[in-house]
């Protein structure tokens, strides 16, 4: 890979050319500018993956710079750099969309995290353009099984193992996880994949229709039965059976399913003749089966039969790393749809949906993106056009959000971060190492400057 490129604009020669000197150090490619406006023909002029700035400059001071550079390609996540003791500053250059501020004398051990996490969104919109060539060349529509977590890399894994054998497979995973994605990957790397593959959504129909949705009906069986009819079971038959919802199945059905599991028999409704079928079924569902049996709302057999294989799809919480990828994969297919091209998403857009906990998954994800689709018209897609839902899960929600910018004029630096540690101590229950984690310092620093104010 090559090296990240940053341009350090300081108008201070020997700070300058310190702070080169010690990005060079990290592995970083160093370019510098003593003005605001040179910085800006700079990145006009060549691609940068982010920005180190400093707010007072004899000619363009930094958030001036800020706001061209924003102007010229808002996907640069510029840090801004401020010696003043007051946070208005720093307020304003998050108002004009800076990706974070940091406070002078500079501590290192910030600095470097905090360039870290501004360069993961460069790294991130890269990959998601490569990730666009692979899905042209393929010709395919993007998928939410996309994802380099390492979650999703044993979902992967399990999938390969599964897929080309004839075991019944259960799926289980909260809704909107993409179960029935899962499913169709086992399908499609299974010996049956030229087979026929039947959907049955066990929630979506009344018991009476169920019953003649997956097993058939003769002529006159019941009112309306006007003519024979074969079931999902049959028109299956050489091929996979996909039973959505399964946990939504009425009792008196699941002794008939388990019959078909265990013989491979059905019978239409209305009629005493056996048919034989040969059918794969993968079932899904967002219950716990196990509990569920134990209720006696489920039949224990049947649980046992359909669970020879189980493969759980963990909710996107638990696989934030993912949602840089998936974000961009919808991007790309809702655009089309719309007949629309985007560049990518904002740095802080991207923040709000990292932060966000998705508690509709994948789908809530995709439903989001589309809507910013919808809302935006230009080049990238901002904070703003992202559900409230979304952009309140911001730290800055509380603190910096433009909506709470006047409650904290005039408040020293001091004051802000003290706030900030006490919030995210709250949050996290008093667990350090996560409000370290949240705050993008160090557990050693969280404790120095929790003795700094009396509080251990």
């Amino acid at each position: 890979m090559p090296q990240p490129l940053v341009l350090i604009v300081d108008d201070d020669h020997p700070h300058r050319n310190m702070l080169c000197t010690v990005l060079r150090g990290w592995g970083y490619d160093v370019r510098d500018a003593e003005d605001g406006a040179v910085a800006v023909d700079m990145v006009r002029a060549q691609p940068f993956d982010a920005v180190l700035t400093d707010v007072r400059m004899a000619q363009m001071d930094g958030l001036t710079a800020l706001g061209n550079i924003r102007a010229w390609n808002p996907a640069i996540p510029v840090i801004v750099m401020t010696a003043w003791s007051s946070v208005e500053s720093a307020v304003e250059a998050l108002r004009r969309g800076a990706y974070d501020y940091l406070t002078k004398p500079l501590d290192f051990e910030i600095l470097h995290m905090t360039l870290e996490r501004a360069l993961d969104h460069t790294r991130l919109a890269n990959e998601n353009q490569e990730l666009r060539r692979r899905l042209d060349r393929a010709g395919a529509e993007p998928a939410p099984l996309l994802g380099r977590s390492r979650a999703m890399r044993e979902l992967t894994e399990m999938i390969a193992t599964v897929a080309p054998t004839e075991a019944t497979v259960l799926i289980t995973g909260e809704s909107g996880t993409g179960k029935e994605l899962v499913a169709r990957a086992i399908q499609a790397g299974s010996g049956r994949k030229d087979k026929p593959v039947v959907t049955v959504n066990c929630a979506a129909l009344a018991e009476n229709l169920l019953e003649s949705e997956l097993f058939g009906h003769e002529k006159g069986a019941f009112t309306g039965a006007e003519r024979r009819r074969d079931g999902r079971f049959v028109q299956a038959d050489g091929g996979t059976l996909f039973l959505d919802e399964i946990g939504e199945l009425p009792l008196n059905l699941q002794a008939k399913l388990l019959r078909v599991l265990q013989h491979g028999e059905v019978q239409r409704v209305g009629s005493d003749e056996t048919l034989t079928v040969d059918v794969r079924v993968i079932a899904a569902t967002n219950r716990v089966l196990a509990d569920e049996a134990a209720a006696g709302r489920f039949r224990e057999d049947l649980f046992y039969r359909l669970n020879v294989i189980g493969v759980d799809v963990p909710p996107l919480r638990a696989r934030k790393e993912d949602i840089p990828v998936l974000a961009a994969a919808f991007l790309e297919r809702h655009a089309r749809a719309n007949g629309k091209s985007f560049k990518g998403f904002t740095p802080q857009a991207m923040d709000a949906m990292l932060r966000y906990n998705w508690p509709g998954n994948v789908r809530e994800l995709e439903n989001a993106v589309e809507r910013a689709v919808i809302l935006v018209h230009d080049d990238y897609i901002y904070e703003n056009a992202l559900p409230l839902t979304v952009r309140r899960a911001s730290p800055e929600a509380g603190g910096l959000a433009p909506g709470n910018l006047g409650n904290l004029a005039g408040r020293s630096l001091e004051d802000l971060e003290r706030l900030a540690i006490e919030a995210t101590l709250r949050e996290t229950a008093d667990n350090k190492s996560e409000a370290a984690r949240r705050l993008g310092i160090t557990r050693a620093t969280l404790h120095s400057k929790l003795r700094k104010y009396g509080w251990e």
